[in-house]
């Protein structure tokens, strides 16, 4: 069950094609200086995953601990999975779990807890990734 919204954090992406994983076209997503709130901190974030085509059209995507979350007392870093599909005018839309592993005292509240999210991505490459504590 979703639990409370506990961030949204917004900004640019760069997406690349890497190489194909049994054929199917692979993408690498680099996300740097998004800006926002987690656990009621302001923060910024930086992250890369990699996401494979599926026979079907829909994508399948990791973030293999290469993410991390700056806030004003530290840091916390995160891995995540999740599934999307391309959208009819361009950007893409996932949803998916996130794990973080947090050094900063604003962000501890999100050790030992699953975290859902969406994370969209428009045409213009601009991301928003919105979070609830799945409870």
């Amino acid at each position: 069950m979703l639990g409370e919204h506990i961030g949204t954090i917004t900004g640019p992406t760069s997406m690349k094609a890497v190489t194909a994983v049994g054929g199917m076209p692979t993408f690498e997503t680099t996300a740097s200086g998004l800006a926002g709130t987690l656990a009621g901190a302001d923060v910024t974030s930086f992250a890369t995953y990699g996401a494979t085509m599926k026979a079907d059209g829909s994508f399948y995507g990791e973030c293999p601990n290469a993410g991390v979350v700056m806030a004003a007392d530290g840091v916390a870093t995160f891995r995540a999975t999740g599934c999307g599909n391309p959208t009819s005018d361009g950007g893409f839309i996932f949803k998916g779990v996130v794990y973080f592993e947090a050094h900063a005292a604003s962000l501890s509240s999100l050790n030992g807890k699953a975290v859902v999210y969406d994370w969209v991505v428009g045409p213009d490459g601009n991301a928003t990734w919105d979070l609830w504590e799945w409870v």
